[in-house]
Protein backbone atom coordinates (compact mmCIF):
# COMPACT_ATOMS: atom_id res chain seq x y z
CA UNK A 1 0.00 0.00 0.00
CA UNK A 2 1.48 3.32 -1.29
CA UNK A 3 1.19 6.03 0.89
CA UNK A 4 2.00 9.80 -0.05
CA UNK A 5 3.93 12.41 1.82
CA UNK A 6 2.20 13.32 4.83
CA UNK A 7 1.32 17.11 5.07
CA UNK A 8 4.12 19.69 6.49
CA UNK A 9 1.96 19.88 9.89
CA UNK A 10 1.33 16.37 10.58
CA UNK A 11 5.20 15.92 9.77
CA UNK A 12 5.91 18.66 12.35
CA UNK A 13 3.86 16.85 14.93
CA UNK A 14 5.39 13.65 14.46
CA UNK A 15 8.72 14.88 15.41
CA UNK A 16 7.78 15.96 18.53
CA UNK A 17 6.68 11.83 19.27
CA UNK A 18 9.77 10.94 18.51
CA UNK A 19 9.67 9.42 21.79
CA UNK A 20 9.72 6.36 23.74
CA UNK A 21 5.87 6.40 22.79
CA UNK A 22 6.22 7.11 24.95
CA UNK A 23 20.53 3.93 -1.14
CA UNK A 24 22.81 5.13 1.31
CA UNK A 25 26.94 5.57 1.03
CA UNK A 26 27.51 8.24 3.58
CA UNK A 27 25.72 10.45 5.82
CA UNK A 28 27.47 14.06 5.43
CA UNK A 29 29.78 15.67 8.56
CA UNK A 30 30.32 19.07 7.26
CA UNK A 31 32.01 18.71 4.14
CA UNK A 32 33.28 15.27 5.06
CA UNK A 33 31.31 12.32 4.89
CA UNK A 34 30.29 8.92 7.62
CA UNK A 35 33.61 7.07 7.83
CA UNK A 36 33.49 4.21 5.45
CA UNK A 37 37.22 2.30 6.06
CA UNK A 38 37.71 3.76 10.51
CA UNK A 39 38.43 0.37 11.89
CA UNK A 40 36.44 2.19 15.02
CA UNK A 41 33.22 1.12 13.27
CA UNK A 42 31.20 -1.76 13.98
CA UNK A 43 28.92 -3.63 11.65
CA UNK A 44 25.84 -4.93 13.35
CA UNK A 45 22.93 -7.14 11.57
CA UNK A 46 19.27 -6.78 12.73
CA UNK A 47 17.31 -9.74 12.14
CA UNK A 48 13.73 -9.16 11.56
CA UNK A 49 10.75 -10.89 10.98
CA UNK A 50 10.86 -9.67 6.91
CA UNK A 51 14.19 -9.93 6.76
CA UNK A 52 17.94 -8.68 7.71
CA UNK A 53 19.32 -5.18 7.90
CA UNK A 54 23.02 -4.48 8.06
CA UNK A 55 24.01 -1.04 10.12
CA UNK A 56 27.12 0.27 10.50
CA UNK A 57 27.98 1.96 14.15
CA UNK A 58 30.15 5.32 13.59
CA UNK A 59 31.98 4.87 16.55
CA UNK A 60 34.74 7.57 15.65
CA UNK A 61 31.99 10.54 15.30
CA UNK A 62 29.19 8.97 17.68
CA UNK A 63 31.33 7.14 20.14
CA UNK A 64 29.40 7.59 23.12
CA UNK A 65 26.17 6.11 21.17
CA UNK A 66 27.79 3.77 19.48
CA UNK A 67 28.83 2.76 22.53
CA UNK A 68 25.34 2.21 24.39
CA UNK A 69 23.68 1.12 21.39
CA UNK A 70 26.43 -1.81 21.14
CA UNK A 71 25.61 -2.43 24.92
CA UNK A 72 22.20 -3.08 24.21
CA UNK A 73 23.06 -5.44 21.06
CA UNK A 74 25.74 -7.06 23.22
CA UNK A 75 23.34 -8.39 25.75
CA UNK A 76 20.39 -9.35 23.36
CA UNK A 77 18.02 -6.49 24.48
CA UNK A 78 16.59 -5.97 21.20
CA UNK A 79 15.81 -9.85 21.06
CA UNK A 80 11.77 -9.89 21.19
CA UNK A 81 11.53 -6.14 20.78
CA UNK A 82 9.26 -4.30 17.74
CA UNK A 83 9.30 -1.39 15.52
CA UNK A 84 6.43 -0.01 16.80
CA UNK A 85 5.90 3.10 14.74
CA UNK A 86 6.70 3.43 10.98
CA UNK A 87 5.16 6.53 8.76
CA UNK A 88 6.45 6.37 5.49
CA UNK A 89 8.95 8.88 4.23
CA UNK A 90 9.68 10.19 7.83
CA UNK A 91 10.71 7.02 9.81
CA UNK A 92 10.57 3.34 11.17
CA UNK A 93 10.78 2.91 14.51
CA UNK A 94 12.09 0.08 16.88
CA UNK A 95 13.90 -0.96 19.99
CA UNK A 96 12.09 -0.75 22.75
CA UNK A 97 8.54 -2.23 23.02
CA UNK A 98 7.47 -5.38 22.69
CA UNK A 99 4.17 -7.20 20.89
CA UNK A 100 1.50 -6.02 23.42
CA UNK A 101 2.76 -2.50 23.14
CA UNK A 102 4.34 -2.38 26.37
CA UNK A 103 7.31 -0.56 27.18
CA UNK A 104 9.93 -2.92 28.04
CA UNK A 105 12.40 -1.53 30.44
CA UNK A 106 15.98 -0.14 29.60
CA UNK A 107 18.67 -1.60 30.94
CA UNK A 108 21.21 1.17 30.51
CA UNK A 109 20.84 4.98 31.67
CA UNK A 110 19.94 7.73 29.47
CA UNK A 111 22.53 9.37 27.38
CA UNK A 112 23.87 12.53 26.64
CA UNK A 113 22.91 13.67 22.70
CA UNK A 114 25.75 13.53 20.64
CA UNK A 115 23.23 15.12 17.67
CA UNK A 116 25.91 18.01 17.46
CA UNK A 117 28.34 15.69 15.64
CA UNK A 118 27.99 17.30 12.30
CA UNK A 119 25.86 14.07 11.04
CA UNK A 120 23.02 13.84 9.31
CA UNK A 121 19.30 12.66 9.42
CA UNK A 122 19.77 11.51 5.71
CA UNK A 123 17.91 8.49 4.22
CA UNK A 124 19.14 5.35 5.59
CA UNK A 125 20.44 6.39 8.75
CA UNK A 126 19.50 5.79 12.11
CA UNK A 127 19.45 8.15 15.21
CA UNK A 128 18.23 8.26 18.34
CA UNK A 129 14.98 8.36 19.64
CA UNK A 130 14.29 10.44 22.75
CA UNK A 131 11.74 12.46 24.72
CA UNK A 132 11.80 15.94 25.11
CA UNK A 133 14.80 15.91 26.92
CA UNK A 134 17.40 16.43 24.38
CA UNK A 135 19.64 13.74 26.77
CA UNK A 136 17.12 11.08 27.51
CA UNK A 137 17.29 8.60 25.06
CA UNK A 138 18.59 4.71 25.70
CA UNK A 139 17.32 2.21 23.18
CA UNK A 140 14.85 3.13 21.36
CA UNK A 141 16.33 4.02 17.69
CA UNK A 142 14.76 5.10 14.11
CA UNK A 143 15.80 4.58 10.64
CA UNK A 144 15.30 7.37 8.61
CA UNK A 145 13.19 6.85 5.50
CA UNK A 146 13.92 10.36 3.82
CA UNK A 147 16.27 12.98 4.08
CA UNK A 148 15.20 14.73 7.48
CA UNK A 149 17.33 17.61 7.85
CA UNK A 150 14.63 19.33 10.61
CA UNK A 151 15.69 16.48 12.66
CA UNK A 152 18.82 17.69 12.62
CA UNK A 153 21.18 19.73 15.47
CA UNK A 154 21.06 23.33 15.02
CA UNK A 155 21.52 24.87 18.54
CA UNK A 156 22.36 23.12 22.15
CA UNK A 157 18.90 24.15 23.26
CA UNK A 158 15.95 22.08 24.05
CA UNK A 159 13.95 23.14 20.84
CA UNK A 160 17.29 23.03 18.61
CA UNK A 161 19.32 19.98 19.93
CA UNK A 162 17.96 17.62 17.01
CA UNK A 163 18.13 13.51 17.22
CA UNK A 164 21.94 11.78 17.29
CA UNK A 165 22.44 10.07 14.06
CA UNK A 166 24.97 7.08 14.57
CA UNK A 167 25.40 5.15 11.80
CA UNK A 168 23.42 3.88 8.74
CA UNK A 169 22.30 1.27 6.56
CA UNK A 170 24.64 -0.80 4.53
CA UNK A 171 22.75 -3.44 3.25
CA UNK A 172 18.58 -4.11 3.38
CA UNK A 173 17.65 -0.50 3.05
CA UNK A 174 15.25 -2.75 1.03
CA UNK A 175 13.76 -3.99 3.67
CA UNK A 176 13.43 -1.12 5.69
CA UNK A 177 11.55 0.17 2.33
CA UNK A 178 9.03 -2.79 2.49
CA UNK A 179 8.42 -1.97 6.33
CA UNK A 180 7.37 1.45 5.61
CA UNK A 181 4.38 0.59 3.17
CA UNK A 182 2.60 -1.81 5.69
CA UNK A 183 -0.31 -1.01 6.77
CA UNK A 184 -0.63 0.87 9.90
CA UNK A 185 -3.55 1.82 12.99
CA UNK A 186 -3.87 2.38 16.13
CA UNK A 187 -3.05 0.32 19.29
CA UNK A 188 -3.39 0.75 22.66
CA UNK A 189 -3.32 4.29 22.36
CA UNK A 190 -0.48 4.28 19.79
CA UNK A 191 -0.83 5.34 16.40
CA UNK A 192 1.32 4.76 12.96
CA UNK A 193 1.77 0.65 14.90
CA UNK A 194 1.67 -1.69 11.98
CA UNK A 195 -1.29 -4.12 12.33
CA UNK A 196 0.99 -7.01 11.44
CA UNK A 197 3.70 -6.94 13.81
CA UNK A 198 7.36 -6.47 13.15
CA UNK A 199 10.01 -8.15 15.27
CA UNK A 200 13.33 -7.75 15.94
CA UNK A 201 14.39 -11.58 16.27
CA UNK A 202 17.82 -10.41 17.15
CA UNK A 203 20.47 -8.29 16.72
CA UNK A 204 24.50 -9.43 16.80
CA UNK A 205 27.62 -8.11 15.53
CA UNK A 206 29.36 -9.08 12.29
Amino acid sequence: MTKKLLPLLIVIAAITSLVFFPAIKSATKGNKTMTETATENVSVMLETSMGNITIEIDMANAPNTGKNFLAYVDDGYFAETIFHRIIPNFMIQGGGMTADMSDKPSKHAAIKNEANNGLKNDRGTLAMARTGDPHSATSQFFINHADNGFLNHTSETAQGWGYAVFGKVTDGMHIADAMAVVATGNNGGHGDVPLETITIIGASRL
